[in-house]
């Protein structure tokens, strides 16, 4: 019996020593910009480093958003629960990148200081790894003004009434023949 047992101690050690220990996770953050304005273009990229995984996972945190995070892509739905923003992690090298259209999102991007963060699973801020994420900030500042827009001239929107009419009375006219 003694024998059996330093045996399988033997074992475990050798199984111990051939398989290499897990490295711990690290999440790397870039942002094309740190400063931005709202309805800007962003670009999100990073690595992912310890494990292999598919996607990255971003949420947002900042003024009048729930302190979990929400998606980038819609400001109403809460991080967690199977919904976040997700970006492909490329399988050989570990990198993702992610564009960020804040001229299209849904919900309210105000003016202020916001927190990206990637989290290699999908939980939300409250329920992440300590040190298995990372987080950046951005400073949204007012949406820039668009260039005054030149209003048309009374006379074009009467000159497609008109238009309309001579069209649609020739059609009337022809269905009767």
């Amino acid at each position: 019996m003694r024998r059996v047992y330093l045996l399988f101690i033997l074992a475990a050690a050798l199984l111990c020593a051939l398989i290499p220990a897990a490295g711990a996770v690290t999440l790397t953050l870039n942002t094309s910009e740190n400063v931005a304005h709202v309805g800007d273009t962003i670009i999100l990229s990073g690595s992912v480093t310890g494990i292999k995984t598919i996607a990255a996972y971003l949420f947002v945190t900042g003024p009048d958003l729930d302190p979990r995070g929400v998606t980038l892509d819609n400001l109403n739905i809460p991080a967690g629960r199977g919904l976040f923003t997700t970006a492909p992690v490329h399988l050989e090298n570990g990198t993702w990148s992610y564009t960020w259209d804040t001229s299209v999102i849904l919900g309210n991007l105000k003016p202020g200081t916001y927190t990206i963060y990637v989290v290699s699973s999908p939980v939300d801020r409250l329920r992440s790894v300590k040190d298995e994420y990372a987080a950046t900030e951005i400073v949204f500042h007012p949406a820039e003004s668009s260039p005054n827009e030149i209003p048309l001239e009374p006379c074009i929107p009467v000159a497609a009434l008109v238009i309309v009419g001579v069209v649609l009375m020739g059609y009337r006219q022809m269905r009767r023949d």
